[in-house]
């Protein structure tokens, strides 16, 4: 096992077959980064040259479909707080005019015509930054832009159409791929766990079963072995079905249990969900991994109980490794509507 384990999404990603919706995609190329969904919505999320400390950074959003606008915000990073109300944002030293104020989370929403400029300025090689009043400035980098949001155009279907940010075309906007639905996930109350079983979390046969499933690398699944003396964690689902739990793996700052779907008495015919959860509560499995040891950047994953098997209902990031404490953005790569539970 790596000491470092963690991939955006990985816990999603593993996931067996009968667990869906599927998610998007994502793609990085030097200080940008796309993460698309499943309903073809993108994000594109640009930094700082190098380590983007004292840097700016800028999140551009656009859904999927025909005539679509793209909207932006920015946000600065760095110990010292700007003179949040009064920034303007400067392309190859031309000042460009003050950003439209904060939310309360310090980001600032592009105006269209700081939108058009950046945009322009991000498909050349451009000196973005931004200023305060105080001659404060931050960067913005434009290496791996043009890359990323050719990307997006790419997978959004809009190469050679009149929308497109980096190859235009006469290609009729028509043809630029639709929106796909928003996935329906209707979570299934979960019955209160019974005194006997939590008795199963002693079985040998239910931990022989478990053990059956895991992957053929000794390393993916290293503590399931080492933790063979603790008892398994048992939850009920319903009436002949129980969630069931074990320590799977730790690196330097992460670690992550499987999580498995198992009858109530043999045959346990279990079904893994996960080897990367790490908290569940009344029918929900959530995994939560950092990035890196400072804690800058975050991918977040969770599944919910429909009745039959636990469905990923939601999958993010939050972004390049950036120095900002849990990062910048919120990136999905797997949205749902989900509905009922409790």
């Amino acid at each position: 096992m790596a000491s470092a384990r963690f991939l955006f999404c990985a816990a999603l990603l593993a996931a067996p077959a009968w667990a869906q919706p599927r998610p998007g995609m994502d793609f990085s190329h030097h200080d940008w980064q796309l993460v698309c969904d499943n309903t073809r919505t993108c994000r594109a999320a640009g930094y700082a040259p190098d380590d983007g400390q004292d840097g700016a950074t800028v999140l551009l959003t656009r859904a999927a479909g025909p005539m679509q606008p793209v909207t932006g915000e920015l946000q600065v990073g760095g110990d010292e707080p700007a003179s949040a109300d009064d920034l303007h944002l400067l392309i190859d030293d031309r000042d460009l005019g003050a950003l439209a104020g904060s939310d309360t989370q310090g980001r600032h929403p592009l105006s269209a015509r700081h939108l058009a400029a950046l945009l322009a300025a991000l498909v050349r090689d451009s000196d973005i930054q931004v200023a305060d009043r105080t001659g404060r400035r931050w960067a913005l980098s434009d290496q791996g832009a043009a890359a990323v949001l050719l990307k997006m155009d790419e997978y959004q279907g809009r190469l050679q159409t009149p929308g497109a940010l980096v190859r235009k075309g006469a290609r009729a906007e028509t043809s630029v791929l639709a929106a796909l639905p928003l996935p329906v996930v209707v979570a299934a109350t979960v019955l209160p766990t019974r005194a006997d079983d939590a008795a199963l979390g002693q079985s040998a046969t239910l931990r022989a079963a478990l053990r059956a499933t895991l992957d053929t690398d000794p390393g993916e699944c290293d503590r399931f072995d080492t933790s063979a003396d603790q008892p398994l964690q048992v939850e009920r689902l319903d009436a002949h079905r129980l969630l069931v739990a074990a320590p799977c793996w730790m690196g330097a700052y992460n670690s992550g249990d499987a999580y498995w779907v198992v009858n109530d008495r043999p045959p346990f015919a279990p079904r893994l969900v996960t080897y990367d959860g790490t908290g569940h509560d009344a029918g929900q499995i959530i995994a939560s991994q950092k990035g890196r040891g400072i804690g800058d950047c975050w991918g977040y994953s969770s599944w919910h109980w429909n009745g039959e098997g636990f469905v990923p209902t939601s999958s993010y990031q939050t972004g390049l490794c950036r120095g900002e404490p849990g990062g910048f953005w919120e990136l999905p790569r797997l949205v749902t509507d989900l509905r009922g539970g409790g």
